[in-house]
C-alpha cells in the first residue's frame, strides 16, 4: 500500500528490469484486521498497468511458486507473483487472522500446530533431509564463487573493480579537489552554490567514475548533470545519470541500494524543502552507514517567489536532528568544492548538501590546501587585536556576517566571523578546538532557519538571527530585509551584548 512500492513499481517498468522478479505475500491481512478495512485496489491490475509481468499463484504449493519464477525468468519485464497465503498457516485458531500477524502462538497453539503439519521435531532441530538440501545449495554456489574469483583475478579489470566494490577514491582525488578550489578563487564570482556545486560536480564525477548521479525531476534547477555525464535508459544501461522523476522517496531509496551493493557512490537531487518526502531513506542512510549524496538546493527563504510552502525554515533543524548524517551547508565555491570532498571521503556517513537559489559573493578570497571546512567551523576572520564578539554563520549567512564585522570595525568594535558549513564535524572535533574557534566572547549566530540546534554553539551570552515562523513570496533581497535577517540586525544585536 505505501507510495514508495508506487515510486519503485513504475521506475522499475520505466528501465525494463527484467531480471527483477517480486513474490508477494498476499495474505489479505494486516496488523489492524484484514486489507478490506483499508484498501480495495486490484493489486496485480496496478502494476500491469506499470508495465510489469504479472501472475498468481498458490503460495502454499512449492511447485507452483518454482515454475512461476521460472517463467518469469523468461520475461522481458519486470514481473510479479502473488503468493495467495493464509497467515499462521497450520494454525487451528490463530491461522488466517490478524492475531498471527506479530504475536508469538503461545504453547498451547504451538502444540495444535505441530500436530495438524505433522511436525514431530524439537524446536530448533534441523530435520536430516531438509539441512542435506540446504547444505547442497550451499556447496553449489560456492563453486560459483570460486569460478567467479578465479575469473576476476586473470581479469585486466580487476584492480579497478575490487577498488570501485571498496568505494576508494582515486590516488589524486585531493589534488582534484585542490585545482578546483584555484579555479574558484582565481575567478572570484558572485554565484549560487548550486551552480558552483554544479561546477565542482564537472570535475569530480570525470575523475571519480563511481559517482552515479540524478535527480527527482529537478535536473536544471539542482545542477546534478554534469558536462559529460549520460543518461541510463532502457537501452543503454551504460551511463551515469538517472531521470528519476517526481519520485523523491523512490530516489533516496534507490540510492541506498545502489551505496549498499557496492560499486558506486549515488547522488541525488531535489530541492531542501523536498526531503521530507524522502525522510525514512535518509535516516535508513544513516542507519545503515550508506554513502549516499543528497543534493538539495533551494535551502532558505533566499529562494524567493516560490513562497513559504518552499522555503525550508525548519528543514535544517531536522535534518542535523539524525544521527550519523553530516548535513552541509557552504557559503562560496570554495567551500562547496570542500564539502563535496568531505562527502566523498565519508564512506560510512550520508551527506546532505544545501545549496542556495541566489548568488553569493566569494568568502574565501585566498587560496589554501587545508580543507578548513573539515573541522566542520573555522575562524574565518579573526581580530588583530582579541575579540568583542565573535558571529557564526553558515551558507548564504557568512558574508552578511562579514559584513556586520565590518560595520562594527568601523564602530571600534573587534568582531571575529566563524563560518561554520558542518555542525557534525564541528562537534566531532576536540574542546580545544572548539573553545579556540568559539571563544569566550558573547557570540551571536544567523541563518535563515529557526534557532533549534544553535544552542549548543550560542551558549548563555548570546543572540540569534534568523526565522521564528514560515516565510513569504516575495524576492531574495527583500525577504531578507523583512524578516530582519540583515548584517545591521546582527550588528545591533552584537553592540547589545557587549558590556
Amino acid at each position: 500500500m505505501e507510495g514508495v512500492s508506487h515510486e519503485a513499481a513504475g521506475l522499475a517498468a520505466r528501465h525494463d528490469l527484467s531480471k527483477l522478479i517480486v513474490l508477494w505475500d498476499d495474505n489479505d491481512i494486516t496488523i489492524d484486521g484484514a486489507t478490506e478495512i483499508a484498501t480495495c485496489e486490484d493489486t496485480l491490475a496496478r502494476f500491469q498497468a506499470y508495465g510489469w509481468s504479472v501472475r498468481r499463484v498458490d503460495g502454499h504449493d512449492p511447485d507452483a511458486i518454482e515454475a512461476a519464477i521460472a517463467a518469469e525468468q523468461q520475461s522481458d519485464r519486470p514481473s510479479l507473483i502473488a503468493c495467495k497465503t493464509v497467515i499462521g498457516f497450520g494454525s487451528p485458531n490463530k491461522g488466517g487472522t490478524s492475531g498471527v500477524h506479530g504475536a508469538p502462538l503461545g504453547d498451547e497453539e504451538i502444540a495444535l500446530v505441530r500436530e495438524k503439519l505433522g511436525w514431530p521435531y524439537a524446536p530448533f532441530e534441523i530435520p536430516d533431509a531438509i539441512l542435506a538440501s540446504w547444505r547442497a545449495i550451499g556447496e553449489r554456489g560456492g563453486v560459483a564463487r570460486e569460478d567467479w574469483m578465479e575469473r576476476l583475478e586473470i581479469s585486466t579489470q580487476s584492480e579497478r573493480f575490487i577498488e570501485d566494490i571498496a568505494g576508494t577514491l582515486p590516488a589524486d582525488f585531493d589534488a582534484t579537489v585542490n585545482e578546483i578550489k584555484h579555479d574558484f578563487v582565481r575567478e572570484g564570482k558572485k554565484i549560487a552554490t548550486r551552480i558552483t556545486s554544479k561546477m565542482t560536480l564537472d570535475g569530480l564525477t570525470q575523475a571519480v567514475p563511481a559517482m552515479v548521479g540524478g535527480s527527482a525531476d529537478l535536473t536544471g534547477s539542482n545542477g546534478t548533470l554534469a558536462t559529460g555525464m549520460t543518461l541510463v535508459t532502457p537501452d543503454d544501461a551504460s551511463g551515469n545519470y538517472i531521470e528519476y522523476g517526481v519520485r523523491e522517496f523512490g530516489m533516496a531509496a534507490a540510492m541506498n541500494g545502489f551505496a549498499l551493493h557496492g560499486g558506486f557512490i549515488p547522488y541525488g537531487g531535489t530541492f531542501l524543502v523536498f526531503a521530507d518526502y524522502m525522510r525514512p531513506a535518509i535516516r535508513l542512510s544513516a542507519l545503515m552507514g550508506a554513502r549516499v549524496i543528497y543534493v538539495m538546493t533551494h535551502d532558505s527563504i533566499g529562494l524567493g517567489e516560490d513562497g513559504p510552502t518552499h522555503q525550508p525554515v525548519e528543514t535544517l533543524a531536522s535534518l542535523r536532528a539524525i544521527p550519523n548524517c553530516l548535513v552541509f551547508r557552504p557559503a562560496d565555491g570554495v567551500e562547496t568544492a570542500e564539502c563535496w570532498a568531505l562527502a566523498l571521503k565519508a564512506h560510512e556517513t550520508p551527506s546532505i548538501m544545501s545549496l542556495t537559489r541566489q548568488g553569493l559573493v566569494p568568502i574565501r578570497v585566498e587560496h589554501t590546501d587545508e580543507n578548513l571546512s573539515a573541522k566542520g567551523a573555522y575562524v574565518l576572520f579573526e581580530p588583530d587585536t582579541g575579540r568583542d564578539v565573535t558571529l557564526l554563520a553558515t551558507g548564504s549567512e557568512v558574508e552578511i556576517a562579514v559584513a556586520a564585522s565590518d560595520a562594527l570595525a568601523k564602530e571600534g568594535i573587534r568582531a571575529a566571523v566563524v563560518s561554520m558549513p558542518c555542525f557534525e564535524l564541528f562537534a566531532a572535533q576536540d574542546a580545544d578546538y572548539r573553545a579556540q574557534v568559539l571563544g569566550t566572547a558573547p557570540r551571536v549566530g544567523i541563518e535563515a532557519a529557526v534557532s533549534q540546534g544553535w544552542g549548543r554553539w550560542l551558549g548563555e551570552n548570546s543572540a540569534f538571527i534568523g526565522m521564528d515562523g514560515f516565510g513569504a513570496s516575495a524576492p531574495a533581497p527583500d525577504l531578507y530585509k523583512h524578516f530582519g535577517i540583515t548584517a545591521k540586525a546582527m550588528a545591533d544585536a552584537a553592540k547589545a551584548l557587549i558590556p
